[in-house]
């Protein structure tokens, strides 16, 4: 939804140093191994380098100063607005601190060429960073990923659904490759996948920005990589090979696509209610009073790890199920400059929306150090909290809030 972590495209500034040959002669044979599975051709050579942590940090550094400060600002508010992350986050500098230690290699599909980290442990781990780094490479050859990625739209959850489509299907082809490499199918075992799907990131004490970061922004991480994998593998079910083109072809609208692989199949997408908006809302004394400083869609991912920090791991992932779409503004007063949050959600039935509404207030006593309810009906609830005066109204299959408005 609102944080999109820099996993590929980023541009290296600083000279690396020379490649260890015996890693990238490796790279003609993965190549045809990957393309043996998909049945993609291999256009043209993938160059490789190697690149040490403090240049690849320095990198992200220089890509953030690139970003705009009013996008970045945003999205920061947003998540907090929401709750998503505590009121003292730095996005910005979280973004290159959790890139820093948990990239172990990317490719750059404008220069395209891929880089593998110096410090990636040698062997299998670094086997496995190369051979997803070249099924990125394989699949720009057939579908351009600069290209699939611009057709998104930044802090949509199609545009999240669209990166567990590349990242799925890279770890899952890198894993079909090591099978048929040591005799097995070009496919990944059931096991493994298995374990694959509960990989939760690299955590622990010698991960220590992952290990302490909130859980939307741990989960905003792993999704495209562990979901995207079980996604991959259920389409490689059902179509073969032709599902490695037809997730780029058509790709998914929604996570809840990615999650749900049946809906995909079937062309259920998501349904786009319009965002609110404030004059109806507050009235028409606060007409030229607010500015948007973003909005976008949200889905199921991101209401699942709302609900389940604040709820409970079961009765979250229950009740986000059931959304079918949503959408937010975040709006700034012209003066004053404080925030104003305002959401509506869609369910696939009035008893789904119900269960949403009365799990959304204990979001709001979770998030918040102070709720102070001042009226509470089946249908209705406002009050104020650290940001403002809140009302969440719930009306057939539909959910819509406000929150920071004085």
């Amino acid at each position: 939804m609102l944080c999109r972590l820099l996993l590929l495209a980023v541009m290296a500034s600083a000279a690396p140093p020379e490649p260890p040959p015996a890693l990238f002669r490796q790279i003609d044979p993965i190549l045809q191994g990957l393309s043996q599975i998909t049945g993609w051709k291999v256009e043209r050579k993938v160059p490789a380098e190697m690149l040490s942590r403090s240049n690849f940090r320095h990198t992200m550094e220089e890509h953030m100063k690139d970003t705009s400060p009013k996008e970045i600002r945003a999205q920061e508010l947003t998540l907090k607005m929401f709750g998503m992350v505590p009121q003292d986050f730095n996005l910005a500098g979280e973004e290159v601190d959790l890139m820093s230690e948990q990239a172990a290699a990317f490719y750059d599909y404008n220069k395209k060429r891929l880089f593998v980290l110096d410090n990636t442990p040698p062997g299998e781990e670094q086997l496995l960073a190369l051979a997803h780094e070249l099924a990125h490479a394989l699949a720009d050859q057939h579908h351009p990923l600069g290209k699939y990625m611009r057709a998104g739209s930044p802090d949509d959850d199609a545009d999240t659904a669209r990166q567990a489509v590349m990242e799925g299907q890279a770890t899952w082809l890198s894993w079909a490759y090591v099978s048929s490499r040591n005799g097995g199918k070009g496919e990944v075992p059931q096991a493994l996948l298995t374990e694959l799907a509960g990989a939760a990131g690299a955590s622990g004490a010698d991960f220590p920005v992952f290990s302490s970061a909130p859980l939307y922004i741990r989960e905003s991480l792993v999704f495209p990589y562990n979901q995207g994998t079980l996604f991959e593998d259920a389409v490689f079910r059902k179509l073969g090979r032709a599902g490695f083109d037809e997730v780029f072809a058509h790709p998914p609208q929604s996570t809840q696509e990615i999650l749900h692989p049946e809906a995909y199949f079937a062309g259920k997408g998501p349904s786009m209610p319009d965002p609110p908006e404030l004059i109806p809302l507050l009235g028409k004394q606060v007409a030229g009073q607010f500015r948007v400083l973003t909005d976008g869609a949200l889905g199921e991912f991101d209401f699942s790890a709302l609900l389940r920090q604040y709820t409970t791991e079961r009765e979250g992932a229950a009740a986000a199920a059931h959304l079918r779409g949503a959408s937010f503004k975040l709006y700034e007063h012209k003066r004053e400059k404080y925030p104003i949050l305002a959401f509506v959600t869609e369910w696939d039935s009035p008893e789904a929306a119900q269960t949403f509404f009365e799990l959304y207030r204990r979001v709001l006593a979770g998030k918040w150090k102070k709720l102070d309810v001042t009226s509470e009906s089946e249908s209705v609830l406002s009050g104020s909290g650290d940001s403002g005066k809140f009302e969440v109204r719930f009306s057939g299959s539909s959910v819509q809030s406000i929150e920071g408005f004085r």
